[in-house]
């Protein structure tokens, strides 16, 4: 074998790694970005952990198919770039979503939640969602509030004793 074809074996190879390692991925458009954005794109995805990368679309399909995901391949033409995220699941949609509402020419075309093939539409609605930090303040305020309440309610009773006892 040839070593560009072994070449091109180990790129689709790590692909399907990072498909099946990944708990989020994102296709997304990049054409009509600058180079100084999408630099600004990279830092941002790099600092939150995201492996951000641009594959040729052939090897990307033989990854998808190898990887058991072959509803990502309707998406996959024209220029693309897929931001990869083992740890969070949010993260990469909450990033790409904000990025390319400031900037018009990112376009995202799909992504992969856990396993399963997700529309633009269902992307955007979990970028939508809180971060993992903010969600776990809403359950806290949420179990603090009867205990707040309770509080409340004995404080205002000791008060109205005071009053009828003076």
């Amino acid at each position: 074998m040839s070593s560009a074809i072994e070449q091109k074996v180990q790129i689709v190879d790590e692909i399907t790694a990072k498909l099946k390692a990944s708990v989020s991925t994102i296709v997304v458009d990049y054409r009509g970005l600058t180079v100084a954005e999408v630099t600004e794109l990279r830092k941002q995805l790099r600092e939150a952990g995201i492996d951000f990368k641009v594959y040729k679309n052939s090897m990307t399909r033989r990854a998808a198919d190898a990887a058991g995901i072959s509803e990502l391949n309707a998406a996959l033409t024209g220029p693309n770039a897929i931001a990869f995220s083992a740890e969070d699941v949010v993260a990469p949609a909450k990033i790409l979503n904000d990025f390319a509402k400031k900037h018009d020419a990112l376009e995202i075309k799909a992504g992969v939640i856990e396993g399963n093939v997700a529309t633009v539409e269902e992307v955007k609605a979990l970028a939508e969602l809180p971060s993992r930090e903010g969600l776990l303040s809403m359950l806290l305020s949420v179990l603090q509030a009867p205990i707040r309440n309770l509080a409340l309610a004995t404080k205002a009773v000791a008060e109205q004793k005071e009053e009828q006892g003076a």
